[in-house]
């Protein structure tokens, strides 16, 4: 079986935590590793920065977020040595738009006897607010308080980049009930199984 760094990704609140979670209980040899892991350590970086907790803020922007994913990038790099599937639960929002970013991924994995699988967790906006509403979390008291001004901010097209790129491969997970969860789990199951090798 060919190694594999799976990205589940999506804007906050689709449900990626849910799927990435589900998805590895599915899956045989896999290392999990969530972005939010590193929330604790970020959250003192605005303490000693003297900086109110906002991860919409041009501090976090500029001191914190890139960082975040450099972290857990390397830290699924180093696991891939190890075992046969990563998945890596975070937004990614902008990077799986960047061609060169995504490019320059799949060639550090294909060093390794690896390849790179993206899963776009598709929700609707009405859907996502539902559940930052039910989630009550303070990563996103800012968000619900400024709902319009952070909406405009975020992109829920799928990224068509990678829809038939030669540098992934790529599933749309749609998750906005049950049903469809049910179906897209199935499939994506039914997807990676059959990429055996």
């Amino acid at each position: 079986m060919k190694k594999k760094l799976i990205l589940v990704t999506s804007p906050p609140a689709c449900g990626k935590t849910f799927v990435s979670r589900e998805l590895a209980k599915h899956l045989q040899h896999v290392v999990y590793l969530d972005k939010d892991t590193l929330i604790p350590l970020s959250k003192q970086i605005f303490v000693v920065a003297g900086e109110p907790y906002n991860r919409s803020s041009d501090f976090f922007e500029e001191y914190i977020r890139n960082y975040e994913y450099d972290c857990v990038i390397e830290l699924a790099l180093e696991a891939i040595e190890y075992e046969n599937i990563v998945l890596i639960n975070a937004p990614f929002t902008r990077e799986v738009r960047d061609i060169n970013f995504m490019t320059g991924l799949s060639n550090r994995l294909a060093e390794k006897g690896a390849e790179l699988v993206v899963v776009w967790v598709q929700t609707s906006i009405e859907t996502v607010r539902e559940r930052m509403i039910q989630r009550n979390s303070d990563r996103d008291t800012w968000k619900l308080t400024h709902w319009d001004e952070y909406i405009a901010t975020r992109d829920f097209s799928i990224p068509e980049n990678l829809v038939n790129s030669n540098v992934n491969k790529f599933y749309l997970f749609k998750n906005n009930n049950t049903e469809e969860f049910i179906e897209s789990m199935a499939k994506i199951k039914i997807a990676l199984e059959g990429n055996k090798e």
